[in-house]
């Protein structure tokens, strides 16, 4: 029951346990979200030597991450968050806008807790397997940019249009066999996109 009122606690508690064993460093760059981030493996690997934390967890939503920023975002203090989500709110069927509005909570309430941290939203992809969401996707990842442009503390990170072919389609190589989670080779474009920002 408790499970169902607070989804993926288990994960949350995970997280804390960990920090307690083991703790994070400081001033790292934090990556929190859905299971995009969640499932990125070679994470430390591949920004090392830059200190990164994984925080992804489960199929969460934007406002998900938010009411568990208290324990597993702020607590860090961490330069800068890359934040990745967006796909699982869609799919869902909230509207563009209402997920633009849970972007904007989680901005708002982590900038009262670490004014000086620099938040990274990452452009919602676009997978295969939700290939009628494309539209949809487009128009988030355009009220996320103008968002951004508004305080120095904020940067998109455009890898829809990388994740595009030349038809206009995801490029299927960039994803495993599901459609919608990153093959080894959409983790190394992600790399290579990302790296610039986390300096």
């Amino acid at each position: 029951m408790a499970g169902t009122e607070t989804p993926f606690l288990d994960s949350i508690i995970a997280f804390e346990e960990q920090d307690r064993q083991q703790p994070p460093p400081r001033d790292a760059v934090l990556f929190v979200g859905s299971s995009t981030i969640r499932l990125w493996d070679t994470l430390a690997e591949d920004f090392a030597p830059i200190p990164v934390i994984n925080r992804g967890f489960g199929g969460s939503t934007v406002a998900q991450v938010t009411g568990y920023a208290h324990r597993i975002v702020w607590p860090y203090k961490p330069r800068l968050i890359v934040l990745y989500s967006g796909d699982n709110d869609l799919a869902r069927g909230n509207s563009p806008e209402s997920v633009f509005a849970d972007y904007e909570e989680f901005v708002t309430l982590t900038h009262q807790h670490l004014p000086r941290t620099r938040i990274a939203l990452v452009s919602t992809k676009p997978s295969p397997a939700r290939i009628h969401m494309l539209e949809a996707v487009r128009t988030l990842n355009g009220l996320l940019y103008e968002f951004t442009q508004r305080d120095g503390r904020l940067v998109f990170i455009d890898l829809f249009s990388v994740m595009l072919g030349a038809d206009g389609k995801p490029r299927q190589e960039l994803f495993g066999p599901d459609g919608l989670h990153l093959s080894r080779a959409g983790y190394e474009l992600w790399t290579e996109v990302i790296r610039p920002y986390l300096s």
